[in-house]
């Protein structure tokens, strides 16, 4: 155990899981010094080349030095596909490894949040800490931040020139062109903001805890895999953890702050005795809340389809090995250039059909191509030996539920993940009707004349039965997982309340995408921000 003097280590807070929310969390909870905060983290350092260098996400995608690399059970309505969870295991979470792209979803998703009886969570009350968060590119607005830790970049000069051409084809076909997604509207085309800023990746680690680790009252443990909390009767008062080997322990005084994501955070507190009673007295462990941990799992799921283009894409650029490396000159001399990017470089919200009140989906466009290889690595610095470009279709809201369930009491074994995709018939109709769309596109003056052929699906898929079947062989999660740990009021159907505590016992939050009552119409990350900003603000107002 972990023991100074001969007594059990106290902290005030114990936060578990360093990724977006907890370095978030960690950082204000120790802000004004007098609060002492231990932080853990199963992975180690964001000092790396290639989590730092933007586009460098593509080789932390198949890495387990950095990643869970997390697989799911396989999907009968995916073809039996096992699909590829990647989750960040490093300082910073998922933060560190995505792909960056910085938008907060609609102010009706965070209306819809109040509604489903969680009150302070309506867009009115959670636009203040989106603000708070954030330096934006185009200044301080009623919308924007001016003054956040999180700074981020518009990228609209240096995106590729056929991102021009997808903005272009969207206006063609009536879309209009949106200059920034986080303001009064985010319908339209335009190009995505990044949570890059000098050319350097931009996390919750280097935004947030960077500064915080001088503070003497905050420790920060990496290498630490939480294995239990630890409760005395209802009340969760101490976390054990394991590092190099040796077992270690700490008791928290007010609380301890559960921030390992929507896959981490299910399966610790199932092994520790908070979750759904039938599955831990099956397993053997003693029911403390009989909850629904682990219910409710959503998240997006995407259709690519990929055009041969007859103009150059950034695969000239990044295949070749003189093109890899005058593009490292460039970064390395001047942080500029497609190595300080996302590929997914433009895109947009749109609705599909009339009488819609909100987009009903998210489009990406990325100026390259690539084959997603078997083993789920993402060649981003190795595209096709061709021009081409993927655009990209993104159901905002799916109805279909998954479940996270741990396997034993064993935290080194991966939870079981069934994320039952298309399990509605609403979701299989968005999928098509997202790839409609992108023929549309496709079809419209400025993409036709830059495209070649169509290579994925192929001109022969036509109907809608051979759409469906495209999407069951082919489409993939955009790794937005929320929910397993959902906000509520009724402990039957959720796990926290709308403050965040975990029902029915003391002492214990969760802080992080688990929480999310319902998934956001649009990429998880800032939303996370988000929610770490509220929840810690909320943790020190109760603790007043």
């Amino acid at each position: 155990m972990w023991h100074a003097g001969g007594t059990l280590n106290e902290y005030d807070y114990i936060v578990v899981g360093a990724g977006t929310a907890g370095c978030v969390m960690a950082a204000r909870l120790s802000e004004d010094g007098r609060q002492r905060v231990l932080l853990l983290e199963a992975g180690g350092s964001d000092e790396r080349f290639y989590v730092r260098m933007p586009i460098g996400y593509g080789k932390c995608f198949f890495d387990p030095r950095v990643n869970w690399m997390y697989r799911t059970e396989p999907e009968p309505s995916l073809g039996d596909r096992a699909g590829y969870w990647p989750r960040g295991k490093l300082l910073g979470g998922s933060g560190s490894i995505n792909a960056m792209v910085y938008v907060r979803g609609l102010p009706e998703d965070y209306d819809g949040w109040a509604a489903l009886g969680n009150p302070g969570w309506a867009w009115r009350d959670v636009l203040p800490y989106f603000r708070k968060l954030e330096t934006s590119p185009h200044g301080a607005t009623p919308w924007r931040g001016g003054d956040g830790p999180i700074a981020t970049s518009d990228i609209a000069r240096d995106a590729h020139p056929l991102c021009r051409a997808f903005i272009a084809a969207g206006t063609e076909v009536g879309l209009s062109h949106n200059p920034d997604f986080n303001a009064a509207c985010a319908e339209g085309v335009g190009y995505y903001e990044i949570a890059v800023r000098d050319g350097r990746r931009v996390s919750s680690a280097s935004a947030y805890l960077r500064p915080a680790r001088r503070r003497p009252n905050l420790t920060v443990a990496t290498g630490a895999l939480a294995t239990r909390i630890g409760f005395e009767g209802a009340r969760a008062v101490t976390l054990a953890w394991s590092a190099s080997g040796a077992a270690h322990e700490a008791r928290a005084q007010r609380a301890i702050v559960v921030c390992a994501g929507a896959v981490g955070t299910p399966a610790l507190l199932q092994r520790s005795g908070v979750g759904p009673g039938a599955l831990l007295q099956a397993l053997g462990i003693a029911v403390v809340a009989d909850l629904p941990v682990g219910r409710h799992l959503q998240d997006h799921l995407c259709i690519d389809y990929l055009y041969r283009a007859r103009v150059p894409s950034l695969n000239e650029t990044l295949r070749p090995w003189h093109g890899k490396l005058r593009s490292g000159v460039r970064y390395l001399a001047t942080r500029r250039g497609p190595l300080a990017l996302s590929v997914n470089q433009a895109g947009g919200f749109v609705r599909t059909r009339e009488g819609l009140d909100r987009p009903n989906l998210q489009l990406y466009f990325s100026p390259l191509s690539y084959t997603r290889a078997p083993s789920g690595k993402r060649p981003l610095m190795s595209p096709d030996p061709f021009p081409g470009f993927l655009l990209s279709a993104q159901p905002c809201r799916p109805t279909s539920r998954g479940e996270i369930a741990i396997r034993s009491g064993d935290p080194a074994q991966a939870p079981r993940i069934v994320p039952n995709s298309l399990a509605t018939p609403h979701d299989v109709d968005e999928l098509v009707e997202g790839a409609v769309f992108l023929r549309t596109l496709a079809r419209a003056p400025a993409l036709a004349a830059v495209i070649a052929e169509e290579m994925r699906p192929g001109p022969q898929v036509t109907t809608r039965e051979q759409m469906i079947a495209d999407i069951r062989a082919r489409s993939s999660s955009v790794f937005h997982p929320v929910g397993t740990c959902r906000m509520g009021r009724d402990p039957r159907d959720a796990v926290v309340d709308a403050r965040l505590r975990v029902h029915g016992v003391a002492g214990l939050r969760v802080v992080d995408a688990s929480v999310f009552p319902a998934l956001t119409s649009g990429n998880t990350n800032t939303p996370v921000l988000m929610v770490a900003e509220k929840g810690a603000a909320m943790i020190l107002e109760d603790a007043a």
